[in-house]
């Protein structure tokens, strides 16, 4: 029987996901979030890559053959970390490998889900593999990839 851990980024649960028990096909989310162009912006200055640029200027965006701005495949990827990272417990993202099928939009909904493909204990650590896929809010796939997960086993 699947779990579906629905997630929301205001409306976070708090509970240790890793230390639950977990089968094949689980599905954790989705995290809905939207990236705002005050996000994008924000985040390309402490990425360092200053203003304009085709991730905050339309005009320049179109130069580089976009119709929009988009967001940064990098912030795409923190993204995609976060529904992790908001799950609760003290979980290590050990891999995230991700191929980005499309760009992603600004001040759009995008869904962020994975689906439980392994779980094992290693080396005193519960472990989960997951496939992982943003899409947005008519299904359009942004992001797929996979993820390898971790935290202390439970004594």
């Amino acid at each position: 029987m699947s779990k579906n851990l629905l997630l929301r980024e205001n409306n976070m649960s708090n509970e240790q996901i890793l230390t639950q028990q977990f089968e094949l096909g689980d599905e954790i989310g989705p995290l809905v979030i939207r990236a705002t162009d005050v996000d994008v912006t924000n985040f390309c200055n402490l990425w360092g890559n200053e203003p304009p640029n085709r991730f905050t200027s339309i005009e320049v965006a179109k130069e580089a053959g976009l119709a929009e701005p988009i967001v940064p495949g990098i912030m795409s990827m923190a993204l995609v970390a976060k529904l992790f990272n908001l799950c609760g417990g003290s979980q290590i993202i050990d891999d995230l490998d991700v191929v980005f099928r499309a760009a992603v939009p600004h001040n759009s909904d995008l869904h962020v889900t994975a689906t439980v493909t392994d779980t094992r204990d290693e080396d005193g650590k519960n472990v989960l593999e997951c496939d992982i896929l943003m899409t947005g809010p008519e299904g359009q796939r942004y992001v797929i990839g996979t993820a390898v997960v971790s935290n202390k086993a439970r004594s």
